[in-house]
């Protein structure tokens, strides 16, 4: 109870400036609070999409993951989706990788949302804070002016103590906030990360997938087992594209004379 006694008297004889401060520890306070649980819930969910489709990408079973990430609006979920998009329509890795890192691009915008102003509050609180003191002692040195000789030294230190609380109660506000805001950025940065590490993985999951499919008409061939016409004729035009390039460059040689 005298703790909570001691904190109303420090901020009554505050002056007026301890009430905007006040004012923007609440709404930095609040634009945290809300952060940190979108923050958090993002993480929590990015986990679980990847945890139920890392086996469904192991199997090799796109077409199901593909269905699986279409209604999913997780950071993963939209990685995914973009990622498996294009392996079912060029199969480069390539391209893959560029559309995951677009996807990736678009989510660190709205993953640093509102956490700025954290930081922005923290720093208009200490100034206030500075700003409330000079206020303060410009009107003390203006009462000592007029006053008693015999009581100017007691009043000035009393103005001084008086006006000495608002930057201490902008300092508390700022350090709170600034420490807050380290908070926000560094799990911010750890989603980043997971995003990445979750974009590698996938991308050497469809890659070795779809080298081994490359892989099994050939060795179906040698053993003289029933070859994928699907992937025969892919590789066949590949063949025919290449020889026909290579035409042309030995055309396009001048002849020797």
């Amino acid at each position: 109870m005298d703790f909570f006694n001691s904190v109303i008297a420090f901020f009554q004889t505050g002056g007026v400036f301890m009430y905007p401060i006040l004012v923007v520890f609440a709404l930095g306070a609040a634009v945290a609070i809300e952060r940190y649980i979108r923050l958090a819930y993002e993480r929590h969910t990015n986990r679980a999409t990847w945890n139920k489709l890392q086996p469904v990408l192991n199997s090799g079973d796109f077409d199901r993951a593909r269905n699986l990430v279409k209604e999913d609006n997780t950071g993963v979920g939209r990685l995914l989706a973009m990622g498996l998009e294009r392996q079912g329509a060029v199969r480069r890795r390539e391209d893959i990788e560029i559309a995951m890192e677009e996807s990736i691009m678009e989510s660190i915008p709205q993953l640093e949302k509102r956490t700025p102003y954290v930081a922005l509050g923290s720093n208009i609180a200490t100034l206030l804070g500075l700003l409330g003191t000079i206020m303060g002692l410009i009107e003390a040195f203006t009462a000592v002016a007029n006053a008693n000789p015999a009581e100017k030294a007691d009043l000035l230190s009393a103005s001084i103590s008086v006006a000495m609380n608002t930057t201490a109660f902008g300092l508390m506000v700022g350090i709170a906030l600034l420490i807050v805001h380290a908070f926000l950025n560094s799990l911010t940065g750890q989603i980043v990360d997971s995003l990445e590490m979750v974009s590698v993985k996938a991308l050497n999951i469809i890659s070795s997938s779809t080298r081994r499919r490359s892989e099994v008409p050939q060795e179906e061939a040698a053993e003289g087992k029933p070859v994928n016409r699907d992937v025969v004729q892919t590789q066949q035009a590949k063949a025919a594209h290449a020889a026909d390039a290579e035409q042309t460059t030995e055309s396009s040689k001048p002849e020797s004379v």
